[in-house]
């Protein structure tokens, strides 16, 4: 009989893996403090960050000043746009320690309207590398490569001079077993709709100190949209809806040097997973919530459904009185904290030919245990831009170590090239 390969290949793209979330054994020594509860969801590749800039400041992204990598971040700001088309090609291999043929890609590009409307689109690839599916006794099956990938088109509108919203359609597609025939069910590929919701305010004309400072502050929720199956008679799985707050202060130093500081939050609007415990009364229970819901009903339970902590008796089994599993005071509000992941990024630019970044992103070690620094350059000449990023995690065993990110951006501005002609 075929091996279970459709649960296998989830194995592969759940958010374990493609984010390099797991226990390291200094965690197995901690587990007994913290209660480990990951949120997983179908497609994490949907969360992966495509670009180089936003690489290199510790994934930040929402309150950046826009640019063609804007669709995944926060495609509100593309009504703020001061160039009139951008178009931009990134490449990343991933998890190079697991695999040599995992990799990532993704086109984007925007055009400006007139001054206050924009629209964009994107498409980003994503290949796990050959797979060879066996069965029980180890005889080969097939050899495959899975792949996924998502189409977006986005519209943003300017409000005011310093308010706009976005709207992305998007199709998504996951592609994991190639129809290979699971214990005589027959699989498929996973296919889904989803939008985007964004809001910005931007605002190019403050002072900071006598220098001139643009402030930015983006609100995105991202992935609403159907579950995904791959059988005809399987589960379904969330989406990785988002829910990401940003902000960014760029300060101009001089006629030649600015910088720039970025602080992003996000919390999955998902719900989280109930944990099982042993009763002192020898049953089992679950505490929290039923996570087999709706989309619109996850959305909102997400925000309050952490199972916490039972309060265990000396024998480490969960103490039960009237039939309830006591719950450790506010560790159910704990946990809802611990899901919020933060990452904060610096960048500073000479001359707009020259640029260094680096950032920091936090995962609390119950919920995936990304943590890691970033550090990246930036060169523009002319319509020409390159962008690279290097990922460096905490954790020696963190397969997303040596991270790199390369990124390709092309900028037309028709002002200038109006202004140029008038002065030939």
């Amino acid at each position: 009989m075929i091996k279970n390969v459709l649960f296998v290949a989830l194995g592969i793209v759940s958010a374990n893996i493609l984010f390099g979330q797991g226990t390291t054994p200094d965690q197995f020594d901690k587990a007994q403090d913290v209660q480990l509860n990951t949120i997983t969801t179908a497609v994490p590749f949907l969360g992966i960050t495509p670009d180089s800039r936003s690489g290199a400041m510790g994934d930040v992204g929402a309150g950046l000043s826009p640019d063609a990598n804007s669709l995944y971040w926060n495609t509100s700001k593309l009504a703020f746009a001061d160039k009139d088309f951008e178009i931009s090609a990134s490449y990343s291999p991933w998890l190079q320690r697991l695999a040599k043929d995992i990799h990532l890609s993704y086109l984007s590009g925007y055009k400006k309207l007139g001054d206050r409307h924009a629209v964009g689109g994107s498409l980003r690839y994503f290949s796990l590398g050959n797979i060879t599916f066996t069965d029980n006794q180890g005889g080969k099956v097939r050899d495959f490569t899975p792949s996924e990938l998502e189409l977006t088109l986005g519209y943003a509108f300017k409000l005011s001079e310093v308010f706009s919203i976005g709207l992305n359609g998007k199709y998504i597609f996951s592609n994991l077993t190639g129809g290979t025939i699971v214990q005589g069910a027959n699989t498929k590929a996973g296919q889904a709709g989803a939008a985007d919701l964004s809001f910005s305010y931007y605002d190019v004309n403050r002072k900071i100190g006598g220098k001139k400072a643009e402030i930015g502050v983006g609100l995105t929720i991202s992935n609403i949209g159907n579950k995904i199956s791959y059988s005809q008679n399987g589960t379904t799985d969330f989406l990785p809806t988002n829910l990401r707050l940003g902000t960014a202060l760029k300060t101009h130093l001089d006629d030649y040097n600015s910088l720039t500081f970025a602080f992003d939050v996000n919390k999955l609007l998902v719900p989280t997973p109930p944990v099982r415990v042993d009763g002192n009364d020898g049953s089992q229970y679950w505490i929290g919530k039923d996570n087999n819901v709706g989309v619109i009903t996850g959305i909102f339970q997400s925000f309050g459904d952490a199972p916490g902590r039972a309060l265990l008796d000396d024998n480490g089994q969960a103490i039960v009185e009237n039939g309830e599993v006591q719950i450790k005071n506010n560790s159910r509000l704990g946990e809802e904290l611990r899901e919020i992941n933060f990452g904060l990024g610096m960048e500073y630019w000479y001359n707009q030919v020259f640029a260094v970044r680096a950032g920091y992103f936090h995962e609390d070690r119950s919920k995936g245990n990304r943590q890691y620094v970033t550090f990246g350059i930036g060169l523009q000449y002319n319509v020409f831009g390159l962008d690279i990023s290097y990922l460096a995690a905490f954790s020696r065993l963190n397969p997303l170590a040596n991270t790199l990110r390369f990124t390709l951006r092309f900028v037309f501005d028709k002002k200038s090239a109006v202004s140029k002609a008038s002065a030939d």
